[in-house]
């Protein structure tokens, strides 16, 4: 059956295993068969849009990154007119990879096995000894590097197999737009680390789906008073991160509860605030607010205005945050389907991405990210050597959450374990995005697809799992 047949036709569409059936149960196999997986690998990962490489890892003429997963390798470079370009990471004359990790090629890439060249367009320049080949073989366009579909958002380039599939932005709405707010643009790598997790890929993005651990799992950012209490809800707009301690004690104690907040972000989830951001935060501890009320919001408001004269005096790159209060863009963790997440509190941010390497292994990196002046970011580290879950250098937070996936990975083998329960609406991107796979897995159609995509697509929390937009994906 072919791809387009399946989607002009829904009673063509390619049976998915363990489908999704009850929006609130999900089936433990899809997390561990080899054939699920298979399908993931021929028809999800060719048609969505991955975040290859930074783009501050590729700024000069002939700087280039190697984007792998699942087996496909693509070459992103800064091409001779200074924009970005990717190819298929393979030589035309018998597939050795022209590049690997990360460097320079000013002068275009050379095969290492036969010596075929190629410029930063891909255009082949080099054939040794042309008279051993066949003129059917010496074609000249066939002879380029295949281009792979390339376009770049938020400081990134992102690649698709797919060139029929939908737009960049348009597939990364409305997170985009919310993290075009926070200046995604302006980040830069402070440190970037990855982990080896023996665990599913989608078992690792749902650890970051939803709220509901954190109170077990991350009981430091709860405040003080209130925990034991805690409501799983979606947190109100605009300044949510701060809105849980208004009401909750005196002026004082909510100051000091949001203070110890944020340095626990600080340290604890490196890269989320800032060191700069929370000494301008911290010192702004004894500053008179209006209302016990309201001094959590009260007290975030004044951080941002400290943090804004502080751009204006250093050339340090901060969000509009009256842009951000007017437009209740929250902050907190937003996710861009199938496997990428920024993490904004004020102007830094945790980026991850999540990449499969079989049914029960998973590459998980990491970069805190965080804006500089002009010529002030310090120069980008280089590939990290992926460290174990249970290594003592993970900051705490990302820590915790690793230590829980194998267990929960190991668990779903348990006999007797056949599904996940999720609980309604906190639990509901687990299962919007478990469905919005079954989707690319059934071949339904894209147009459909991208709408599902887009509300899948947001702030973790903004959406329940009862949306009849799913119904028919599978």
């Amino acid at each position: 059956m072919t791809e387009a047949h399946a989607q002009d036709n829904p009673e063509a569409r390619r049976e998915v295993p363990f489908k999704v059936v009850e929006r609130d149960r999900i089936d433990a196999r899809r997390y561990y068969d080899q054939g699920f997986y298979d399908r993931e690998v021929e028809h999800l990962w060719p048609h969505v849009w991955q975040m290859a490489c930074r783009l501050e890892e590729i700024p000069e003429r002939g700087d280039f990154v190697e984007y792998t997963n699942v087996g496909k390798s693509v070459i992103v470079v800064r091409n001779g007119d200074g924009g970005v370009s990717a190819f298929h990471n393979a030589c035309r004359h018998r597939g050795v990879q022209v590049a690997q990790d990360r460097g320079n090629v000013r002068n275009g890439f050379v095969c290492p096995f036969h010596g075929w060249c190629y410029d930063l367009d891909g255009v082949n320049t080099f054939v040794y000894s042309p008279d051993h080949f066949r003129d059917a073989n010496l074609d000249p366009v066939e002879l380029n590097l295949k281009p792979c579909r390339v376009d770049t958002w938020g400081g990134c380039a992102f690649i698709n197999h797919d060139d029929d599939a939908p737009p960049l932005r348009e597939s990364l709405e409305p997170f985009a737009t919310a993290m075009d707010a926070f200046n995604a643009h302006e980040m830069r790598i402070e440190w970037a680390e990855s982990c080896l997790l023996p665990v599913n890929w989608r078992l690792a993005l749902g650890a970051f789906l939803e709220g509901y651990h954190v109170l077990t799992t991350h009981p430091e950012l709860i405040p003080a008073g209130t925990r034991g209490k805690e409501k799983y809800e979606a947190s109100r707009p605009g300044v949510a991160h701060a809105s849980r301690y208004s009401g909750t004690a005196d002026a004082r104690s909510q100051v000091d509860n949001y203070l110890l907040y944020l340095r626990n972000l600080n340290e604890g989830n490196k890269g989320m605030v800032d060191r700069r951001e929370l000494a301008i935060a911290e010192s702004l501890r004894d500053v008179e607010l209006p209302s016990d009320e309201t001094a959590g919001r009260d007290f975030t408001h004044k951080v941002y205005e400290a943090l804004t004269e502080w751009s204006a005096e250093t050339g340090v790159p901060m969000p509009d945050f009256n842009h951000i209060i007017e437009n209740n863009i929250p902050a907190g963790t937003w996710y861009a389907f199938p496997n990428y997440f920024l993490q904004p509190i004020f102007g830094s941010a945790p980026q991850y991405r999540v990449r499969p390497l079989g049914p029960e292994l998973t590459l998980f990196d990491v970069w805190a990210l965080t804006p500089y002046a002009p010529g002030e970011a310090p120069p980008v580290p280089p590939t990290p050597t992926p460290m174990a879950p249970d290594d003592e250098r993970w900051p705490l937070i990302p820590s915790q959450d690793f230590a829980n996936l194998p267990k929960q990975q190991l668990g779903l083998h348990a006999a007797g374990f056949e599904y996940m329960r999720l609980a309604e609406g906190v639990e509901g991107m687990v299962s919007n995005v478990e469905r919005l796979v079954d989707g690319y897995l059934a071949g339904a159609d894209k147009e459909q697809l991208a709408r599902a995509v887009q509300h899948v697509t947001g702030r973790i929390g903004h959406v329940d799992m009862h949306t009849n937009e799913f119904l028919d994906l599978g």
